[in-house]
C-alpha cells in the first residue's frame, strides 16, 4: 500500500477556456495524484459557476519556458521578420477574431 501524501503529489497548472473565450487562460495551480484527479479537482475549484467549456491540467514539471532575464536574446530573431507583424497585412473588416 502506498504511503504518499499530498506533499508528494505533482503540481499541476490549470488553464480554463470560458464560454465566450477563444483561448485557455491560466487560472491557478493544484496538486493531484494523477491526471484524472487533476482534471476533477480543477473542474471543482475553477469552474464552480459553469463558466468553463474546456480545462487543461498540465504537470508543472513538463512545461518548458523561457527565462525572463533572457528575453532580449531569445526574442531578437523575430524582430527582423516584418511579415509576422499584423501591420504588414490588410485585414478585411468582415474577418472575425483577429
Amino acid at each position: 500500500m502506498s504511503t504518499s501524501t499530498k506533499g508528494d503529489w505533482p503540481l499541476y497548472e490549470v488553464f480554463v477556456r470560458g464560454k465566450r473565450g477563444l483561448n485557455h487562460v491560466h487560472v491557478g495551480s493544484l496538486r493531484a495524484a494523477d491526471d484524472e484527479m487533476a482534471l476533477l479537482h480543477a473542474r471543482d475549484l475553477y469552474t464552480r459557476r459553469n463558466e468553463g467549456v474546456s480545462i487543461w491540467a498540465v504537470r508543472s514539471d513538463t512545461i518548458a519556458a523561457s527565462a525572463p532575464d533572457e528575453k532580449d536574446p531569445f526574442f531578437a530573431p523575430s524582430g527582423d521578420k516584418v511579415y509576422r507583424h499584423p501591420t504588414f497585412y490588410d485585414i478585411p473588416d468582415d474577418v472575425p477574431h483577429i
